[in-house]
């Protein structure tokens, strides 16, 4: 029945300063920016007199991200929202072929990490082929919680 995932979807407070973010940060590409209204979206998100910006963002392979930006009904930020043990959908992993260049990214535009990167005990978790995963957690500026990742052979 499914076929795969078709994009994340992240509301957003500062849509300017989060597509900024996405854009030259995590190196994602803008392919559309539109305003929705109308039944159909009050419908389909179950609220009354919605107008929302979006920015539809593309990764070079997977799905991408769309950043919405409710001018109505204003929304709320949930408590605890970037701590990884808040019950819901936590966080987005994001695959990259070469982990310590994108840390160095990240660092370069002030991305605050939880840790440095770290390397998953093969005896905790085994990945098929042989290859070990490494990674970092970090946060969005609105606190949304990121992972980048990498598998590749052990060494």
């Amino acid at each position: 029945m499914f076929t795969q995932i078709d994009h994340v979807n992240i509301v957003v407070n500062d849509l300017n300063s989060m597509t900024a973010f996405y854009r030259d940060a995590l190196g994602f590409e803008v392919t559309k920016e539109v305003t929705i209204s109308g039944e159909w979206v009050e419908s389909v998100v179950g609220l009354e007199g919605v107008v929302a910006e979006v920015v539809y963002l593309a990764p070079p392979s997977g799905p991408r991200v769309e950043l919405i930006r409710y001018v109505s009904p204003e929304g709320h930020c949930p408590p605890d929202l970037g701590r990884s043990n808040t019950r819901g959908l936590r966080h987005i992993a994001f695959q990259v072929e070469e982990i310590d260049a994108a840390v160095a990214r990240l660092k370069s535009v002030a991305v605050r990490l939880l840790s440095e990167v770290q390397r998953v005990p093969n005896s905790q978790v085994t990945y098929s082929g042989g290859v070990c995963k490494q990674l970092v957690y970090f946060h969005d500026p609105e606190g949304n919680l990121l992972e980048l990742c990498e598998y590749k052979a052990k060494p």
